[in-house]
C-alpha cells in the first residue's frame, strides 16, 4: 500500500508509530498475528469446520497463550488506550457486575462456570485487542481480522451448509453454522459489512478484490439465513450508510447500498420474501402472544430485572429462571415439561442477568458507541477524508464503526448476544480508534480555536471521549 504522505521523520519512542502508520504493512510480531488467528477462531469459528481441531479448544488456548505472551513482552502493548478512553471502563464494569451477579443470582454454579469458560475469554480477548492497538497500522490489521472472519462465515453460509426447512416454517434457510444459527450469523455479518467497506476503501488492488468478494457474499449469506432481524438490521445499516456516513459522496454511498442489496435480492431462497413480509404484521406472528414468543419472554425478563434490580438473576441464568422462578414455571401443570427459553434480546439479557446497572452499562456501550463515533467524525477535519492514508483510514473508520454498531443494535434486539466476542471486538476497535487519534494529535500538534478538553472530562455513559490529559480537538477545516 502507498505510504502516508507528509509524515515528518521522528525519533525516540514515537518513531515506530510514524513508520507503522506510514506503511500499513502486516505486523510481523507474534502477538498481533496470534490475535488475528484468535479472531478467525472466536468470530469466524473456522476451527469448528475441523472436528479434531475443535476438540483442542483453540480459542481458550490462544487467549491464554496470547495473554501470557503480552505480559512477558510489555513493549508490544500499551495501556494508554485502557486508561484514557471510556469504553474499557464500561467493559470492566460489566465484568465486575458479572462476578457480582454470580454471587447474588439464582445459581452460583451456572454463572461461575459461564464466566470461567466463556465470558472471561471474551473480556481478555477484547482487552488484548485494545492494548495491542498502538497505531493506525494495528487498527487496520484488526479490522482486516474481522473482515477475514466474515469471509469465513460467508464461505460456510454459501458453500458448506445446506438450506433446510424447519417444522412449521415454509422458508428454506440455514439452520446452524456450527455455533451460530441463522439469526446469530446475521448479526456477525451485519457488523462485518461496514468494516468490509472500510477495508475496501483503504486497500490496493488485491485487497479491494478480496474485500469486494466478501462484501457481495455478505448480501447473499444474509438472504440464506432467512433472518427477519437480519433483514431489519440490513435496512438500518443501509440507511446509516446513506444518511449517517458523510466521509464519502452520497452517490458512492448509494452505489454501496445497492451493491449490498442486489445479491440479497437475487439469491433469496424459496419463501424468503414471504417470511420477511410478516414483519409488517407483528400481531399475527407467534412471537406476539404465545407463552414462549419473544414479547412474553421479554416481559418476563424485565420482571426478573425488577425483582433483582441491583445484580440481576446472575449471568447465564435467564433460561434457568424461565424453568424455575418464572410465572410460566409456577403455573405449569404438574408433570408437564417447561421450555427453558433464551432471552432473545441482548438488552433484556443484560438487564435481567446483570440488573439495572448492567442494562445501563451495556446500553451505553451500544448507543454511546454510535453517538461517540458520529460525534468524533464531526469533530475531525474534513481534509482527512482526502488526506494521507492514515488520515483517511481514521476518518472513514469513525463513520463505519458507528454503522456496524447500528447493525448490531437492531439485530441484537432479537438475539442473545450480550456476552459474545463480536460485540466486544467492535468496542475494542472503537477504543483503538480513539487511541490512534490521540496518538496522531500528540505527533502532529494542530492549532485549534476550540477549548481544551479537561482531563477526565466527558460523559462516558453517553459515549463522550474522556482523555486522561488535556486534548485540543482540531477544527474541521484544519489541515
Amino acid at each position: 500500500m502507498a505510504g502516508v504522505r507528509g509524515v515528518r521523520p521522528a525519533t525516540g519512542p514515537q518513531a515506530w508509530q510514524v513508520r507503522a502508520a506510514a506503511g500499513f504493512a502486516v505486523p510481523r510480531d507474534a502477538l498481533r498475528l496470534a490475535l488475528f488467528l484468535l479472531t478467525l477462531v472466536s468470530i469466524g469459528r473456522i476451527h469448528q469446520q475441523f472436528p479434531t481441531l475443535a476438540l483442542l479448544r483453540p480459542a481458550l488456548i490462544l487467549v491464554i497463550a496470547t495473554g501470557v505472551y503480552a505480559l512477558l513482552n510489555p513493549r508490544l502493548v500499551s495501556t494508554a488506550n485502557l486508561k484514557r478512553t471510556w469504553p474499557p471502563r464500561l467493559v470492566a464494569g460489566l465484568g465486575i457486575l458479572a462476578c457480582c451477579s454470580a454471587l447474588f443470582g439464582i445459581s452460583l454454579g451456572a454463572s461461575a462456570t459461564f464466566i470461567l469458560d466463556t465470558y472471561s475469554k471474551v473480556l481478555v480477548f477484547a482487552f488484548l485487542v485494545m492494548a495491542a492497538t498502538r497505531s493506525a497500522r494495528d487498527l487496520w490489521f484488526f479490522v482486516w481480522a474481522y473482515v477475514a472472519s466474515t469471509g469465513v462465515l460467508v464461505w460456510m453460509a454459501l458453500f458448506v451448509f445446506k438450506l433446510s426447512i424447519e417444522p412449521g416454517d415454509a422458508t428454506e434457510r440455514l439452520g446452524r453454522l456450527h455455533m451460530y444459527d441463522g439469526n446469530d450469523a446475521a448479526v456477525v455479518l451485519l457488523i462485518g459489512l461496514p468494516l468490509t467497506l472500510l477495508a475496501f476503501q483503504v486497500s490496493k488492488a488485491k485487497g479491494k478484490v478480496f474485500s469486494a468478494l466478501i462484501f457481495v457474499g455478505i448480501g447473499a449469506a444474509l438472504a440464506r439465513t432467512g433472518s427477519r432481524s437480519g433483514f431489519l438490521g440490513a435496512v438500518a445499516v443501509g440507511l446509516m450508510l446513506l444518511f449517517g456516513v458523510h466521509s464519502i459522496s452520497f452517490t458512492r454511498r448509494l452505489v454501496f447500498a445497492v451493491l449490498a442489496a442486489v445479491p440479497l435480492i437475487l439469491t433469496a431462497p424459496s419463501g424468503y420474501w414471504e417470511r420477511i413480509s410478516t414483519i409488517a404484521h407483528p400481531t399475527e406472528d407467534y412471537n406476539w402472544e404465545q407463552m414462549d414468543g419473544r414479547i412474553q419472554v421479554w416481559q418476563r425478563g424485565m420482571g426478573y430485572m425488577v425483582d433483582y434490580p441491583l445484580f440481576g438473576i446472575g449471568i447465564n441464568n435467564f433460561s434457568r429462571a424461565e424453568g424455575t422462578i418464572s410465572e410460566k414455571a409456577r403455573n405449569a401443570p404438574r408433570g408437564r415439561g417447561i421450555r427453558w427459553t433464551a432471552p432473545h434480546n441482548s438488552f433484556v439479557e443484560a438487564g435481567a442477568e446483570l440488573g439495572v446497572p448492567g442494562l445501563i452499562l451495556f446500553s451505553s456501550l451500544v448507543f454511546g458507541g454510535i453517538w461517540a463515533m458520529v460525534r468524533l467524525q464531526r469533530r475531525l477535519p474534513r481534509s482527512w477524508a482526502s488526506g494521507t492514508l492514515e488520515e483517511r483510514f481514521l476518518y472513514l473508520g469513525s463513520g463505519y464503526f458507528a454503522t456496524s454498531m447500528v447493525g448490531f443494535a437492531v439485530a441484537a434486539s432479537f438475539v442473545s448476544h450480550a456476552y459474545l466476542d463480536h460485540f466486544y471486538y467492535l468496542v475494542a476497535l472503537m477504543t483503538g480508534l480513539y487511541g490512534c487519534i490521540y496518538d496522531r494529535q500528540a505527533r502532529f500538534a494542530v492549532p485549534s480555536t476550540a477549548p481544551p478538553v479537561p482531563a477526565g472530562s466527558g460523559l462516558p455513559m453517553l459515549g463522550f471521549p474522556a482523555p486522561s490529559s488535556p486534548v485540543s480537538w482540531p477544527r474541521r477545516d484544519a489541515t
